[in-house]
């Protein structure tokens, strides 16, 4: 699995996938490996439930045998086991999992920012923060979800979203907060900038919290027209009522931001990279959970297609910026998805056929959950640190080398 990484950063370098990783830093990292460069800079990307699977459908439906994904390309690749320490099952949530990539400790699924005894843990981001570094969280998913929440929030239970919002702007306060999830921060009977459809209502229990951020130094954007106006240093986007995008089964539900990851994740980069010490950022492409489990295999490849276009976004960036860890994983798998050759009409819970490019040949999906399963998910890393990405992780090893490769403990 391991990869010569100065070497293939330089060949993919030259071809314009990824910049070369850099060679010179700030100090020696604590950890046993010796001299590490130091890394200014984190963005670590998730694909929400983005298993291997998930990414492989996505690169043959998109490039065909021949191709491959930028997330792909990155020198340096690992596996990352996602069980969680709950006393009561085996598979984890995103709850779970996050906090787990965000502060170094396993926990009970439900729990965010806390250990299994109820307890705080530090996270990464409070740590960049503390660091004098810029921060932020970006996704598709409600920015309140559970796995932002866990980056920068510290509550009992994931669904406690109003209490995570008002967390976010008194005591974590990233610079920049950018997704869905309207409903939290604005109390029953306040609308909003996003109508509601049925079953859905605003619903913060702490008052009007839009407002509150505004008093606090947030800059609220409402849309893309706004979000592209803007030039403040704090920033609070809301673009759903709930999550950005449409769910629903293959035919019904769409993936239709009405903000685009790659926008969003340019002007994060673009905030948060005035800071001369440098930067955290979250970002996170929710509709590859969200669709697979709803079984929509054409939802999962147009979020993985998005997901795709900002890792390239970043890639740019970090061009320019080679002292930019970057990092692309999966907090578990969802909907135990498989990939099969086309025979005949599809069966059951089969989505497909899709086209391979290049080929005159046809896969299908096949779905057998609805819901998370267990398998490890792959990670790619480019960039100061990611070599103790490289080989077979615990979804704790992800903070571990986080931390160590920007000197934060």
């Amino acid at each position: 699995m391991r990869k010569t990484m100065v070497l293939a950063a330089a060949v993919l370098a030259v071809a314009g996938a990824v910049p070369a990783v850099a060679t010179a830093g700030d100090g020696p990292a604590a950890d046993s490996g010796g001299w590490h460069p130091k890394a200014r800079n984190i963005v670590y990307i998730q694909g929400d439930g983005m298993g291997a699977a998930q990414r492989e459908f996505v690169r043959l439906a998109t490039t065909g045998r021949a191709g491959d994904l930028v997330m792909n390309r990155l020198p340096v690749t690992g596996l990352v086991h996602t069980d969680p320490a709950d006393p009561e099952e085996l598979v984890t949530d995103s709850a779970a999992a996050a906090t787990a990539l965000a502060t170094g400790h396993k926990t009970r699924n439900g729990a965010v920012g806390q250990d299994a005894q109820g307890r705080r843990l530090l996270t990464v981001l409070e740590q960049a923060k503390r660091a004098g570094k810029s921060t932020g969280l970006v996704t598709t998913a409600q920015v309140t979800g559970a796995s932002p929440a866990a980056f920068a929030s510290h509550v009992p239970s994931r669904d406690l979203q109003s209490d995570i919002a008002k967390q976010y702007i008194t005591e974590s306060r990233p610079e920049v907060l950018l997704g869905g999830g309207e409903d939290w921060w604005l109390p029953k009977g306040d609308p909003g900038a996003w109508p509601d459809k049925p079953g859905e209502e605003s619903r913060s229990t702490h008052g009007n919290l839009i407002e509150q951020a505004k008093r606090s130094g947030y800059t609220y954007v409402r849309n893309a027209g706004e979000l592209a106006a803007t030039r403040a240093p704090r920033l609070l986007g809301l673009f759903a009522n709930e999550d950005m995008v449409d769910y629903g089964p293959d035919g019904k539900g769409a993936y239709q931001p009405k903000v685009a990851l790659p926008v969003m994740a340019k002007k994060a980069l673009d905030t948060l990279s005035a800071n001369p010490r440098g930067f955290f950022l979250f970002l996170e492409e929710e509709g590859i959970d969200g669709m697979s489990h709803e079984n929509n295999a054409h939802g999962v490849l147009d979020a993985g297609r998005a997901l795709d276009a900002a890792v390239a976004e970043v890639l740019r960036f970090t061009r320019s910026h080679p002292d930019t860890l970057v990092i692309i994983g999966g907090d578990h798998e969802t909907g135990g998805l498989a990939i099969e050759d086309t025979d005949g009409a599809p069966e059951g819970n089969e989505d497909g056929p899709f086209p391979v490019p290049g080929t005159k040949l046809s896969l299908t999906v096949d779905w057998t959950t609805g819901d998370h399963s267990g398998v490890p998910t792959p990670v790619t890393a480019t960039g100061p640190g990611s070599d103790r990405l490289d080989g077979t992780l615990d979804n704790t090893d992800v903070y571990r080398a986080m931390v160590s490769a920007a000197h934060l403990s």
